[in-house]
């Protein structure tokens, strides 16, 4: 079976960090949010993979290829920002001869039985209850679980189970088919072509569709769930996170991850932070955070954080959401 995941969008909510790097290569709890979809999908038995890229995909391809160089891949070109299922349309070559295919949305970390979602009879598709179903695509469902109808983001939702992005299809043909009848029938919000549309069009063809609830599904879009997600991520690490001789003089207030190459003196580190890669940090205060790859931060007192990459900060009591290749000094 195929995993088709699609990673062109831009990644507006995520904005400043998402100007130097596409939104499903933000790190969380030591890797980025992809490695984490890969990781899962690969813990399932899936080995061959289809990456719908747009928005600087070449950082995607490269990341692939290297962290993941013995899995089977194909990347598919999506140049405009059109939606999901505009994006499915353009790689329908790559999947139409399978006899099923699991979709995942590229920003989606989630957690479910495999057995559930793989060995299902239907076409199954993943939800979560949540207290306002008006930010995300929502299912509705009869008395024998059967899926009755999907709606993108309704004003006033019938229903609070949300859509994750994880799709287990069965027929394919009839997923194509929907695809291409929304794009011909030009059924767009704010110029995208949904998913949930084409899924739709296959319920109300006859199609039988189930659902799966999710054991944990972390929407990474904004800020404040990225956080939230690299703290739980974090807490579910078996190992400590890092290696005594990366640390001098310095409390470490579990949990926490520090990638290769870290140095930390005289500082207080966590809890629920994540370092990148051959990043210096001297005299600080880091709570709650996220710090990119080879950053350099002296005497800052940083709390709830999200720091891109090749940053440098120094001197202050601060709360941040910072791009890449930035420097900032107070006082």
């Amino acid at each position: 079976m195929k995993a088709i995941i699609p990673v062109a969008g831009v990644g507006t909510r995520l904005r400043p960090h998402t100007h130097t790097q596409p939104k499903a290569l933000v790190p969380v709890a030591g890797k980025p949010i992809l490695g984490h979809i890969v990781d899962g999908l690969m813990d399932w038995g899936i080995d061959e993979f289809v990456f719908i890229i747009g928005y600087m995909g070449d950082k995607i391809e490269k990341y692939i290829q290297k962290a993941y160089p013995d899995i089977n891949t194909f990347f598919v070109l999506q140049p405009d920002g059109m939606g999901t299922a505009h994006a499915l349309w353009l790689a329908r070559d790559v999947y139409r001869e399978e006899e099923s295919v699991l979709i995942v949305l590229g920003d989606t970390i989630f957690k479910a039985s495999a057995q559930q979602v793989l060995t299902s009879e239907f076409s199954t598709i993943g939800i979560k209850k949540v207290n306002d179903p008006r930010q995300f695509g929502v299912v509705e469902v009869d008395n024998n679980g059967f899926v009755t109808r999907l709606v993108e983001k309704p004003a006033i939702p019938k229903s609070n189970l949300a859509l994750i992005g994880v799709y287990k299809i069965n027929n394919v043909p009839l997923l194509i088919e929907g695809l291409r009848k929304i794009l011909e029938d030009e059924k767009t919000i704010r110029g995208e072509y949904h998913l949930t549309d084409a899924l739709m069009y296959m319920v109300e063809k006859g199609e039988k569709m189930k659902t799966f609830a999710a054991e944990s599904w972390f929407d990474c879009g904004k800020k404040e769930i990225l956080l939230e997600t690299n703290a739980i991520l974090l807490r579910r690490l078996e190992e400590r996170g890092y290696q005594t001789d990366q640390v001098e003089n310095t409390i470490i207030v579990p949990p926490v991850h520090l990638g290769r190459g870290v140095k930390v003196s005289n500082s207080i580190i966590g809890p629920n932070v994540s370092i990148g890669e051959d990043t210096e940090i001297h005299y600080s205060i880091i709570q709650n955070s996220i710090i990119g790859h080879q950053s350099n931060i002296n005497e800052v007192n940083l709390r709830s954080s999200v720091i891109g990459n090749d940053n440098t900060l120094s001197g202050s009591n601060l709360s941040l959401n910072l791009g890449d290749s930035t420097e900032i000094k107070m006082g």
